[in-house]
């Protein structure tokens, strides 16, 4: 079954950097919006932010804004999440989706679509 491959997780301290990456194999991200969600134990997966399929149009959930961007390489058929400042509530596992459209106001209404299947995500765990 066709799944997006997350990467680029990993501990790090309140301060700290990353960045994942968003990769599709046997398919393209091309025309597509794209996602990324989070899931922390014990809670439901919400939205993090969104890019448009040209790039050209961005959003991000309030907890995060500032914080992180989100860019796309549609050459290299990968999205990125550049993530600064990280939190100790920013720990979740990380997943990237095909969604309809990126929302430019409200992202939590941000829905994924039924493209491919949910990747195995990234886990990002912010502790010192």
């Amino acid at each position: 079954q066709l799944h997006p491959v997350e990467s680029g997780g990993g501990l790090v301290q309140p301060g700290g950097a990353l960045t994942l990456s968003c990769a599709a194999s046997g398919f393209t991200w091309d025309y597509r919006a794209i996602g990324w969600f989070r899931q922390a134990p014990g809670k439901e997966r919400e939205g993090v932010s969104c890019i448009s399929s040209s790039g050209g149009s961005t959003n991000y959930a309030d907890s995060v804004k500032g914080r992180f961007t989100i860019s796309r390489d549609n050459d290299k058929n990968t999205v990125s999440l550049q993530m600064n400042s990280l939190k100790p509530e920013d720990t979740a596992v990380y997943y990237c989706a095909a969604i309809t459209f990126c929302p430019g106001i409200t992202i939590t209404t941000m829905t994924r679509t039924d493209f491919v299947s949910w990747g195995q995500g990234t886990q990002v765990t912010v502790s010192s």
